[in-house]
């Protein structure tokens, strides 16, 4: 695959892009029900209310099949923070750079519409560790771990980018 010509992008969410969502999260064989149910309301709410939901998408597609998004969204009563609440490639679109490029245009788009900081949690699961390799490699920092947050022995690893 020729990821210059074959990749494409678009902002507007579709009501497809509510199975299109289930499928990637679900192809990743790593969220469970709950978080993949999560991943849905959030893609919900914004077709029901627009951007005022406060979720804000960037899907990445290839001859119109989505195979990757990024939903993010500004942090209510601050100035100039974003979090960044999902970001998820199908498996079968995996290492192809998908990801990074979801991230850099998502974290361009951030910064034009006024975003200084990007806040992103996950787990410190070993299950998590490519996740958390992966905000590493886009320059994201380690700003805090939350002891036994998601469960005993599941700490909340809070990443943070400062958009430059």
């Amino acid at each position: 695959m020729n990821k210059q010509t074959d990749l494409t992008f678009r902002e507007k969410p579709k009501a497809a892009d509510v199975a299109n969502i289930r499928r990637i999260v679900d192809s990743t064989k790593f969220f469970n029900e709950e978080e993949l149910g999560i991943a849905v309301e959030l893609i919900e709410e914004r077709l029901q209310k627009g951007k005022v939901s406060g979720y804000l998408f960037l899907f990445a597609e290839i001859a119109q099949k989505v195979v990757g998004y990024v939903c993010y969204g500004p942090i209510h009563g601050t100035v100039m923070s974003y979090d960044l609440y999902w970001i998820v490639v199908d498996n079968n679109y995996r290492s192809l750079g998908i990801g990074k490029e979801l991230m850099l245009r998502a974290e361009k788009l951030m910064k034009e519409q006024g975003g200084g900081r990007v806040y992103v949690e996950t787990s410190s699961r070993e299950q998590y560790l490519p996740t958390r390799t992966f905000y590493l490699s886009c320059n994201y920092y380690l700003e805090a771990q939350l002891k036994d947050f998601y469960g005993p022995n599941d700490d909340k690893a809070l990443f943070v980018k400062e958009l430059l």
